[in-house]
Order: C-alpha cells, then sequence, then structure tokens
C-alpha cells in the first residue's frame, strides 16, 4: 500500500515515522524543484487555511502563506480571535475545523496544540510552540540533505547554546528519527530535558542516532558537520539576559570554534532570526546593557561560506508546503 499521510496533524516529528519523514523530505526536495521551474502547483487548490498565530513571526507566517498560494490553496491570517479569552480552545477548535480545511498554530503552550488537533477534527500543524518547533526541523533535515554530501546515519551535527529549549528537543527528536548523531554542547546548567533525552536514546538505539550531552567544547565539536545554535534567551525569557550571556559567551559560535571541528567543509546553521551584529533594537539594547557586539554567532561565520542559513530559510517554505499538500492535499 502506498504511503499516505492524509487527515494527520503534525505536533512534534515524534508524530511521524523515519519513513515518513523521509517522505516529506522527498516531497519537499520535488516541491523546490517544480517551484524552481515556475509551475504553478494546484495541490492544495481549493483548500482554506487558518494561521493562528501568538507569537510574533517573519519565516513561519510568511512560509505557509507562500507554500499555500504556490499550491493554489487560500490563506486567512488571524492573530485576533476570541480563544482563550472569551472562547474555549475547544469550541475555537470546533469551529475553525467547520471553515477550514487545515489550521496551523505558534504560540506558547504545546497543550494548545494539542487541544487545537483533538477538537478540530482536520489537520493541525505546530509552527511553533515553547516545547517543540517540527516545522523548522523539517526545513533543517532538508538543508542538511542538500549541504552535506552524506547519508544521515554518517552526519555529525552539533547543538550549541540553551539545550532546553524547543530547538533543542526538536532536534533531538529529528536526529533520533534519522539516524543522525547529534552532540548537544551547553553548560550543564542548560542541559537538555533528562525525560526526552532518554526516550531518544532510546530511540536512537533502533536507528542508529547517538545523542551526546557535553559541557566540554573541543570535544564536542570535534569532527562536526553541521554546527548549529539559536539565541541565547527566547520569546519571553528576555528577563534573563544577563545570566544566559554569563553563561553562553563561551559557547559562542566563531570562528575558533569552526577551526576546532577539524572540518573545512563544516556548515553553520540558524533557525533564525540571529544576533550576529547591531542592527536590531534588541542588539543594540543588549550592546548598551552588556557591551556585546554580537552574541550567539559571530557576523563572521554568520557571513561565512561555511553558512547556509538562508537556504534554510527558503527550505521552510518548502518542508511546510509537504506537509500541508501531504496531509490535505492532492497527493
Amino acid at each position: 500500500m502506498p504511503l499516505t499521510l492524509r487527515g494527520r496533524s503534525l505536533l512534534t516529528l515524534m508524530d511521524f515515522s523515519p519513513e515518513e519523514i523521509r517522505y516529506l523530505l522527498n516531497l519537499s526536495i520535488d516541491l523546490k524543484q517544480k517551484k524552481r521551474s515556475g509551475i504553478q502547483g494546484d495541490l492544495l487548490a481549493g483548500k482554506n487555511i487558518v494561521l493562528l498565530f501568538e507569537k510574533a513571526s517573519t519565516r513561519t507566517r510568511c512560509a505557509f502563506e507562500v507554500a499555500a498560494f504556490d499550491e493554489g490553496g487560500r490563506v486567512t491570517f488571524l492573530t485576533n480571535s476570541q480563544m482563550g479569552k472569551k472562547e474555549s480552545i475547544e469550541d475555537t477548535a470546533a469551529v475553525l475545523g467547520r471553515y477550514y480545511d487545515g489550521i496551523e498554530f505558534r504560540g506558547f503552550k504545546q497543550k494548545t496544540v494539542e487541544l487545537l488537533a483533538a477538537h478540530a477534527g482536520v489537520p493541525v500543524w505546530n509552527g511553533l510552540t515553547d516545547t517543540y518547533h517540527p516545522t523548522q526541523v523539517l526545513a533543517d533535515m532538508m538543508t542538511v540533505q542538500e549541504h552535506v554530501p552524506k547519508p544521515f546515519s554518517d552526519v555529525k551535527m552539533v547543538y550549541v547554546g540553551d539545550c532546553r529549549n524547543n530547538m533543542a528537543n526538536s532536534l533531538m527528536i529529528g536526529a533520533a528519527k534519522l539516524g543522525i548523531d547529534l552532540t548537544l554542547l551547553s553548560p550543564s546548567e542548560l542541559a537538555p530535558d533528562a525525560g526526552l533525552l532518554d526516550q531518544m536514546r532510546s530511540l536512537g538505539g533502533t536507528t542508529g542516532s547517538q545523542i551526546t550531552v557535553t559541557d566540554r567544547i573541543d570535544e564536542g565539536v570535534a569532527g562536526a558537520d553541521v554546527l548549529y545554535t539559536d539565541v541565547w534567551v527566547s520569546m519571553g525569557e528576555e528577563s534573563q539576559f544577563e545570566r544566559r550571556i554569563e553563561l553562553l559567551k563561551p559557547y559562542q559560535v566563531n570562528m575558533e570554534m569552526i577551526r576546532r571541528t577539524g572540518n573545512d567543509q563544516v556548515k553553520f546553521m540558524h533557525c533564525l532570526p540571529a544576533f550576529h551584529d547591531l542592527e536590531t533594537d534588541i542588539a543594540k539594547e543588549v550592546h548598551q546593557r552588556f557591551g556585546l557586539t554580537e552574541m550567539e554567532v559571530t557576523h563572521e561565520v554568520f557571513t561565512s561560506p561555511h553558512s547556509v542559513v538562508f537556504d534554510e530559510a527558503e527550505n521552510r517554505i518548502h518542508t511546510i508546503k509537504a506537509v500541508m499538500a501531504a496531509t490535505i492535499g492532492r497527493i
């Protein structure tokens, strides 16, 4: 029987098998080639999609909208609903499920997206919560596929920074599912969730993935094919800048760390936005308070040939398109 994902929600990558994730990645590559060829698609023709946003966004909103438009879908962007205010999440889900063929949610609590999926009756896609960011990791894995000339089973990825955040959680799941060796590099105070780590190590035993946790930079980055980082302070944690800078400044991705990998072809990845210069209000504020001109990555690395961050950002479109097409489209 051919593989089908019709009617499925994406709340975390735990929802899909390794075979299903590889199917989505291959479909993403096909859809990228189709877009590059200038072919207007119709996989989402006649489909209505709503984007529910509690958190600000550039890539997630634009990628969902462009992906839908490319394949003939129609989109509503909704930030001022009564959900959780005058109407319960369950009732909102039931209503939106009558109006729309698919629902995307980007917000704070993982429980919210789970309730939407339980009560909407249509596929729900997690565009980011405080706990997981599965659509980002699909784009990340597609980018690794494109830029690292090795099978996933031979890839070493190193995530550097706050290893308790949604990106570290989601990369653990993606790596464990696809057989990638993942090193989580951070001070012990920011080590990953022990329960999820144990679960992913157990899963990795069936796929060939090894997940390593360390605070030793030389040991952690040696032999890396990919260095990945994220902002030191996530949305809603701005009061913690001082402590995070104290903890993570030694873990900044700079050219010295690139050299320590011993791999002159190592790739740098970041889910964006990145604080690599002083061209944002927050970066200027941090500079005034703490004297930093760069944070989690230096401008030199960010703009170097090692960096594939904008290919990674583009791939949000193609992987999100694959998820929508596979779950509600004409496939």
